[in-house]
């Protein structure tokens, strides 16, 4: 049970890091404010070393990962365009931004609430994984 939950539990941070990744990808090209520029190409690094580790993890369970739900990546990818087509402010970015990092705390949450059997290290990832998107949202708030 410990090896499945663990598994199962660096799977969704794995999808929930390449969303985070992903979406970041997306808004720079639009963003004015070097401050939140900043903000969120630190967070992208985070996102990525957590990645590094996730995937040595997942490497030594033999297993691929996850990629991110196709249905969730293109709704986010619509709603993205859709908004920045009308405004490409920084307030719209980070509007978005805010609206990705509560639906990944919320679904990471859930996941390690769900997978209360994942060995200790994939649960402190996911945990850290949830701190850095909560710190994100923090960041940028002032943009909003």
């Amino acid at each position: 049970m410990i090896e499945s939950d663990t598994i199962k539990l660096l799977r969704e941070c794995d999808a929930g890091v390449k969303m985070g990744v992903s979406s970041i990808d997306k808004v720079l090209e639009y963003v004015s404010s070097s401050k939140l520029k900043q903000a969120l190409e630190t967070c992208k690094t985070e996102h990525e070393k957590l990645d590094t580790e996730i995937q040595e993890l997942l490497n030594q369970y033999h297993d691929e990962g996850k990629e991110p739900n196709p249905i969730a990546k293109s709704m986010s990818w619509i709603k993205t365009n859709v908004k920045l087509a009308s405004d490409e402010s920084d307030k719209t970015i980070a509007d978005l931004i805010t609206d990705g990092c509560n639906m990944g705390v919320k679904s990471l949450s859930r996941y390690l609430n769900q997978y209360k059997a994942a060995d200790e290290k994939s649960k402190d990832i996911t945990k850290r994984l949830i701190h850095l998107e909560e710190a994100l949202v923090i960041d940028i708030r002032s943009f909003l």
